[in-house]
């Protein structure tokens, strides 16, 4: 992951003018939330937080954001570099686990070289399964990295149809019989959230009137939750269930932690001296790719072990010890896994991302490289 920057001013037709990098103490703060989310989601199984903090959306939005940032400075060779920072940590999961699996009981077939390059789901056992289940956002993530050369031009030339095409197949997935596989479907769940990613980094959002925003955003989340309201999953308003609330909702969420930034955190300098937690947010911006991968595998190992001791993980005591293992092994998968993220993005491996310090000069240095990933739920 490479740092984040302030989008480049654009034209219809691309970028006209390149700024020098800066970070975005906004973005930082933004995907470390989410992050945080999802652990506590994926720990706690709360599904109000879902509706609170749609993190999923989110983490494409700013992914979305930056991928253009990155075709405009460098073209489609932005995909390439992508690309290369994305799969390592990958590759370290899949080199721990696959032989896990294998030794499990599980087959061997050509299919195990998804674990090279997931434009599929890749095989797993019943351990894997459950354990491993957030590759699916890895697989979209990357199909909107390989879309997005020819998305972002569409979208600066057809900005409103390209908003309105993956909620219209949403629609027509969700009311008739027809019932795409997963990539399909799920490209079209969050095509809009990578797509307002573009609308950050070209301005537009910056550029609407706030009245006409919030009325957007007003419209579109009675939309979702007059949906999501009236068709409860089996889990309740859990709006990883409910396709086209989650999608309206979390859209109107997006306009609004995206188009009205906080006054004090857009100021660059200033956030980051604001942010008494900046040391924690570069560790987990540094690390959101090992974070991501390896917290259902830190989950699923703190209840093995609770089983086997007799702890009780129920109840607000247990909840807390869940949350104190997890974070436990978090800690220990990040020494041990994280520095492969730093190798990735071409950066002296450090144990412990270092902070301090804004620009490209400092990248070597251990600074934040939160471009790549974001966060699942």
């Amino acid at each position: 992951m490479s740092p984040s920057y302030h989008g480049v001013s654009t034209s219809p037709d691309g970028p006209a003018l390149r700024p020098p990098r800066t970070r975005d103490a906004y973005f930082d703060l933004l995907r470390a939330l989410a992050i945080l989310r999802v652990v506590a989601y994926h720990c706690l199984g709360l599904a109000w937080l879902t509706i609170a903090f749609p993190a999923v959306g989110l983490m494409f939005a700013l992914s979305g954001s930056l991928m253009a940032a990155s075709l405009d400075r460098g073209g489609v060779a932005a995909v390439g570099r992508r690309l290369r920072r994305l799969l390592p940590p990958v590759w370290m999961l899949a080199a721990v686990c696959v032989p896990v699996m294998v030794l499990g009981g599980m087959r061997l077939n050509w299919s195990v070289l998804l674990w090279l390059f997931p434009i599929h789901d890749p095989p797993a056992n019943s351990w894997g399964s459950a354990t491993l289940g957030m590759i699916w956002y890895l697989r979209e993530y990357l199909w909107f990295v390989l879309l997005s050369p020819l998305a972002l031009q569409a979208f600066r030339r057809w900005p409103i149809i390209c908003l309105l095409t993956p909620l219209g197949l949403l629609i027509v997935f969700t009311l008739t019989e027809v019932k795409p596989a997963g990539v399909i479907s799920d490209l079209a769940l969050y095509g809009d959230c990578w797509l307002l990613g573009f609308a950050k980094h070209d301005g537009v959002l910056r550029r609407m009137r706030q009245s006409t925003l919030l009325l957007a955003a007003g419209v579109l989340a009675a939309a979702g939750a007059s949906w999501f309201l009236t068709h409860p999953s089996a889990r309740g308003y859990d709006l990883n269930d409910i396709p086209l609330g989650n999608a309206l909702w979390t859209t109107a969420f997006l306009l609004v932690l995206l188009g009205m930034v906080p006054s004090w955190l857009a100021r660059e300098g200033a956030a980051r001296q604001r942010l008494r937690t900046a040391r924690l947010l570069t560790v987990i911006n540094n690390r959101a790719m090992t974070v991501y991968l390896w917290h259902q595998t830190a989950i699923g190992v703190t209840v093995v072990a609770a089983g086997r001791w007799g702890v009780n993980l129920t109840g607000l005591t247990g909840r807390l010890l869940l949350l104190t293992g997890v974070a436990t092994l978090l800690v220990a998968a990040v020494a041990g896994f994280g520095w492969v993220e730093d190798l990735a993005a071409r950066r002296r491996p450090a144990l412990i991302p270092r902070g301090g310090g804004h620009g490209r000069s400092s990248q070597r240095e251990g600074r934040p490289d939160p471009e790549l990933i974001g966060s699942a739920a």
